[in-house]
């Protein structure tokens, strides 16, 4: 059956149609959506695909393992902006995929994924290889597709890259039958746009609610911007920027928020919440008005929500109406993209009032803002800190970062300054062990000329160490400094600070990283001193391979401030100082 072709007017020709298989379609599809590279492992389900994938101008990487690929994906849709894809079988294959497509439904990542499915008549009697995996994702998609005819595998895709991209992006599974790829139909591309009536991502204020908006700024006294990952997504920096400039107004950042605005900025103030800034989090409690700018409020960063900010009038800009009053109830919600309303706000903001405020910030800040490479000491130990902040300093900052999860997470966040957008990849929502290697290696192919560093944890980074084997394959260059502790370090220090010390399966032995750097054929370097850190970063980024660095880090370090789940987000604890010490940044990371 051929498809129909609409809209033609009468001097336009009717396009020819062409032969082609269902697997062949597939790839006629994400060629004509600009993919250019996918993420992949085949297998019985998915290998007529996988057959017609030589014919077209697409680079297929060979994981190790279908999680590898969703992460991939997800780190090449961070760093680009454009849709990730990610390739596995039914089976294990598709539920390989999972994890990876419940980080990037966490934090808002289009991502679409390819799953082969058993042939339709199967379909329901425990085939081999067959699971329900469109059952299986349907809460942690933004939606997913079973396909089980070859004429409606190119418009479901061209819907799913569609629904991925549009409006507040997310995940996409389509799960296609192994004899729909099989199938042969006469196919035209009549170019029609993609359209699905019950599906308006696209959401604008009301005037009246901008002119709201306007006063309320107007009046402030105490007034924070609040830049989150909405503002990376929605490319608004230079608008934020330009909304700053006007108003004088501090800006604040979320995790997946740093590098919306510039760290280096003299409005800006740092990260909030768990792991926070301590002034950022004193002030927000005194703040009078919040703007939030594209964020959650998630519990990592609102803390105790009954005592959250609670003097000040919250405006929410969010292009989802779900997150509206989810978790903080906002006084004026501005539904839409950040950078469009920026663009309505901008013209009708002017310069406020609120030096006294500023005054007040900096002398909340006091002198444990400054971090820099002659004050944070050097007795011989080698700290996590000091390995992040001279990455930072000798990549002058320009190095894009993607981070795996737990205490060097919130290290780098502290210690390596991101001015540009885009150049911190992390995960956020989920917290996925195992993100970062993967990640990485999907914003290198998204970013060929970038340099690319990997900060991960000893345990995170076995997760997925596999994908080694896929950097040398592939020839996929990126640096990686692993933060060697001995233990899972975030879930140590909260059994240090909440379950008396007892370190129950929190010590880790890992593999000697440098000969397994060595065993895939990359490069490999130990450090142990900070003296050696430099030389370290230097010959990895003249290495033409993949490099691990083994920063052999100091074992019972903390990450401070933290609130405690749940607790007042000005209910910090503190790093004690050691005896005779009354003020030192490496003891006190923004502490008063």
């Amino acid at each position: 059956m051929a498809a129909s072709v609409t809209n033609l007017t009468p001097n336009e020709t009717r396009p020819e149609a062409r032969r082609l298989t269902g697997a062949q379609l597939i790839w006629e599809t994400l060629v004509k959506e600009g993919v250019r590279v996918v993420f992949g492992y085949p297998g019985g389900a998915i290998m007529p695909a996988y057959d017609a994938l030589p014919q077209y101008p697409i680079r297929h990487i060979l994981v190790r393992h279908e999680q590898g690929a969703a992460h991939m994906a997800d780190g090449y849709a961070r760093a680009s902006g454009r849709v990730g894809v990610a390739v596995a079988t039914s089976g294990p294959g598709a539920t390989n995929l999972v994890t990876g497509i419940a980080n990037a439904m966490m934090d808002s990542i289009p991502i679409v994924c390819i799953t082969g499915q058993v042939a339709s008549t199967l379909i329901g009697s425990d085939a081999f290889q067959e699971t329900d995996i469109t059952g299986i994702t349907l809460p942690i998609t933004k939606h997913n597709f079973l396909v089980s005819r070859a004429e409606d595998i190119a418009p479901t895709l061209r819907q799913a890259f569609y629904i991925a991209s549009s409006g507040r992006p997310g995940p996409v599974l389509v799960d296609i039958t192994k004899d729909a790829q099989n199938a042969a139909i006469d196919y035209v591309d009549d170019g029609a746009p993609v359209r699905l009536p019950g599906y308006r991502p696209e959401r604008s204020p009301v005037p009246e609610e901008l002119e709201r908006a306007i006063e309320l700024i107007r009046k402030a006294k105490r007034p924070i911007v609040f830049c989150g990952h909405g503002v990376v997504k929605a490319n608004a920096t230079p608008l934020l920027l330009e909304f700053v400039h006007k108003t004088g107004i501090p800006v604040a950042q979320t995790l997946l928020g740093l590098g919306g605005f510039p760290a280096t900025h003299p409005s800006s103030l740092g990260m909030m919440g768990m792991h926070g800034e301590a002034w950022v989090n004193t002030a927000i409690q005194e703040a009078d008005l919040i703007i939030a700018l594209g964020m959650r409020f998630d519990d990592r960063v609102t803390g105790n929500l009954k005592t959250y900010a609670p003097n000040a009038k919250k405006i929410h800009v969010e292009l989802d109406p779900a997150e509206i009053n989810k978790n903080v109830k906002v006084d004026l919600p501005l539904l839409g993209d950040v950078r469009e309303i920026l663009r309505l706000l901008l013209p009708h903001v002017e310069k406020l009032d609120i030096a006294e405020w500023l005054a007040h910030i900096e002398e909340l800040k006091g002198d444990s803002a400054v971090r820099d490479i002659q004050v944070l000491p050097d007795n011989g130990r080698l700290f996590a800190a000091h390995v992040i902040h001279d990455l930072w300093r000798y990549t002058e900052g320009k190095a894009l970062v993607v981070t795996d999860v737990g205490q060097h997470q919130m290290w780098e966040a502290q210690y390596y300054k991101h001015d540009h957008p885009r150049k911190l990849v992390t995960s956020g929502g989920l917290g996925t062990m195992g993100f970062a290697l993967p990640a990485a290696m999907g914003a290198r192919l998204a970013c060929p000329d970038d340099e690319i560093w990997v900060v991960a944890g000893d345990g995170g980074f076995q997760m997925t160490a596999c994908e080694l084997a896929t950097c040398a394959q592939e020839n996929i260059k990126v640096n990686i400094a692993i933060i060697n502790n001995g233990y899972l370090g975030m879930v140590r220090q909260w059994q240090e600070f909440f379950y008396g010390g007892r370190y129950v399966a929190t010590p880790i032995k890992s593999p000697d990283f440098v000969k397994l750097a060595e065993a895939h054929g990359l490069s490999g370097i130990r450090v142990t001193r900070r003296e050696e850190v430099r030389e370290a970063v230097e010959r990895a980024r003249a290495n033409a391979e993949t490099t691990i660095i083994d920063f052999r880090v100091e074992q019972e370090d903390a990450v401070y401030p933290m609130v405690p789940a749940g607790a007042d987000l000005n209910a910090m604890i503190r790093r004690p100082l050691p005896e005779g010490v009354k003020h030192n940044p490496i003891y006190e990371t923004g502490e008063d």
